[in-house]
């Protein structure tokens, strides 16, 4: 496996550019690159050449967090300091409907694989709401329980400032990842926290399950590890490292064959799961990587895999998956 530089962006915002995600294909139009920057906007980029679709969106007041797309392609949303999702129409750009939260509850988001539900990270609240996509309203507040040695009227609550949010491949469990390490799982039909996985010491930004297996969760660390756990039986079963400091993103490959990371050393790691060591560094970024992700299967002539980055430097990078 190997990654292979196709083209890069610089200045591809005004400001640093936070989140990325793949829009999928539709019966129209290819898969499409969507990132949010510090610059208050979101932006559309065709696959291949990475220009422009599109005019950059608005409607934030801050920096844009994340991003996520809808699995049907048509829908996106995205999230900002300022407190608000916007979720709008991809092709036209108009907003469908907004989301509002108290002041720094919202951080990481991912629609779930059938696309009926919105999950977001609720930061200080140490929660996930759910938001129902056909109606959007808010349908259920899954709590991040503290850990049982703690007492009420510690402060502990903060360590589970909640950063990150991932759908198991059957969307019958979430996970979010918190600033204190923790990796929290629930099961969604019963709104049920189900237990914590344990490990990493310091934030985890970035977390997603593998297409392959529903119970393995890849887990992204400030403490620069990359950790493999069995959500299901609690268990860390593998931990990756080489990164010299923290790491901000991870992504699995649609084959679940490999990972990608991204961290504040400036470069992107290619990681081969049988191995579970580091195939590939790329040192396309100039400042820390906050953002890598795979484009989905699908959509007409598709052959090659692709992985996309984006950086504090202002830039996207577009790499070939092989």
């Amino acid at each position: 496996m190997k990654l292979a530089g196709l083209k890069s962006v610089e200045n591809a915002h005004d400001e640093s550019i936070w989140a990325v995600d793949w829009v999928p294909a539709t019966d129209r139009r290819p898969a499409l690159l969507l990132t949010g920057a510090l610059d208050e906007t979101v932006r559309l980029w065709k696959p291949d050449e990475l220009s422009r679709e599109g005019t950059p969106l608005g409607g934030h007041c801050l920096g844009v967090v994340s991003v996520a797309a809808h699995p049907s392609g048509a829908i996106a949303a995205s999230a900002s300091l300022d407190s608000f999702v916007r979720v709008f129409d991809v092709d036209s750009g108009a907003t469908i409907a907004t989301l509002e939260a108290p002041p720094s509850e919202v951080w990481g988001m991912r629609f779930d694989p059938k696309g009926n539900t919105l999950a977001v990270a609720g930061g200080g609240s140490a929660s996930i709401k759910l938001w129902d996509t056909s109606t959007w309203q808010l349908i259920a507040t899954l709590n991040v329980p503290r850990p049982e040695a703690t007492r009420p009227s510690d402060k502990s609550v903060v360590g589970k400032f909640v950063l990150s949010v991932a759908w198991s491949p059957d969307g019958k469990r979430l996970a979010c990842g918190s600033v204190d390490g923790t990796v929290s799982i629930f099961d969604v039909a019963r709104a049920k926290f189900l237990h914590h996985l344990e490990g990493h010491y310091m934030p985890v930004r970035s977390l997603v399950f593998s297409p392959s297996d529903p119970r393995v969760l890849f887990t992204a660390s400030d403490d620069g590890h990359i950790h493999i756990y069995d959500s299901e039986g609690k268990s860390l079963i593998g931990a990756m490292s080489g990164h010299s400091s923290w790491v901000l993103c991870v992504d699995v490959s649609p084959d679940g064959a490999a990972v990608a990371t991204g961290s504040s050393d400036r470069t992107v790691r290619l990681w081969d799961l049988s191995m579970r060591a580091a195939a590939q560094t790329m040192t396309n970024h100039s400042d820390q990587v906050w953002g890598v992700a795979f484009r989905p299967p699908g959509g007409a002539g598709v052959r090659s895999g692709r992985l996309a980055s984006v950086s504090d430097d202002k830039s996207i990078s577009l790499y070939d998956y092989s």
